[in-house]
């Protein structure tokens, strides 16, 4: 299948890339500089060297091939990014048999305890532009998917850093994201690509489906993770402490109680290989405490939070 992806540079599509390619897969990679073009080759991929925002560009990019995913996500503007691919996905795929896959985030459901792949939406002010691209979408007669990760982890990337390099008090223990109780539906990013590979094969367009490893974690579960490495503890952080320091906007997301499962991914035949956000922080811990002259930290400092996966 010759599939165009965006987005192959970054955390999640890099992943998407290695995993199309692995599979036999003929990816065209949408990039925009010739640094970018040279990286996507090397993996095995053509570049496609344009602006994805160049709606006339993309809908003659995606003319010549059989399927697409959407995972790019700009630092700024990106409900007109995405409005501006979907409007280019709908011209070119419209009353077709080709899929088009998009990215969400877990947000946009807002809490819940038993989030449904197929339940209502509530989302938080930080990702509400999202629902009307996105039901715009599953409205027209393009076959598409529309993949919802939890909070993404894995090679020592993601949120999870948030709260692994967040402040500490006097006396060291490490501050929490509010009271730290609310769980985060976690899906590891090699997992999260084999998702994307089955969304985008699958016989029939399959609305939204959610990406979980099985198991949401509290913050608090894996803030003591990392503070047990360093033999310090935990501090509850004031809900209003916590918007002044991150943004009210993105610590509303922060603070919501999400537990989902992803029945749907799993009826599909996806099984997570990776199943706790704990063990890969455990990990790491260990691996950074026995490092010769390496400081203690459980995971890298995370990208800057718009591009955030729960913030796409």
């Amino acid at each position: 299948m010759r599939i165009l992806l965006t987005g192959a540079t970054g955390y999640i599509g890099s992943s998407v890339l290695d995993t199309l390619i692995a599979s036999g897969h003929e990816v065209a990679a949408a990039v925009r500089r010739p640094d970018a073009a040279a990286r996507v080759v090397e993996r095995g991929a053509t570049a496609l060297q344009g602006d994805v925002t160049d709606a006339a560009w993309l809908t003659s990019a995606l003319a010549d091939v059989d399927a697409a995913i959407h995972t790019a996500a700009p630092d700024d503007g990106a409900s007109a990014f995405n409005a501006s691919v979907v409007d280019a996905a709908i011209a070119a795929f419209a009353g077709t048999d080709r899929r088009f896959v998009l990215t969400s985030g877990i947000w946009e459901y807002g809490a819940g305890n038993a989030i449904d792949d197929d339940g209502p939406l509530d989302p938080v002010a930080l990702v509400e532009w999202r629902v009307p691209i996105e039901e715009r979408l599953l409205a027209s007669s393009v076959a598409a998917t529309i993949v919802v990760p939890g909070v993404v982890y894995g090679d020592g990337r993601g949120l999870a850093g948030l709260v692994a390099d967040a402040p500490r008090t006097g006396s060291g223990a490490l501050r929490l994201i509010g009271d730290g109780e609310q769980r985060w539906t976690w899906v590891h990013v090699d997992d999260l690509a084999r998702l994307y590979e089955l969304a985008v094969t699958h016989q029939a367009p399959l609305g939204r489906v959610i990406g979980s490893d099985g198991s949401p974690t509290t913050v608090r579960a894996l803030a003591e993770a990392v503070a047990g490495a360093g033999g310090v503890g935990v501090a509850p952080e004031r809900a209003d402490a916590t918007r002044e320091r991150l943004g009210a906007a993105f610590a509303d997301a922060l603070l919501l109680d999400q537990a989902a499962i992803g029945a749907k991914a799993r009826s599909m035949g996806w099984v997570p290989e990776h199943t706790s956000i704990l063990d890969e922080v455990r990990v790491a811990a260990d691996r950074a405490a026995r490092a010769p002259g390496s400081p203690r930290r459980a995971m890298r400092r995370p990208a800057p939070p718009i591009r955030c996966v729960g913030a796409r």
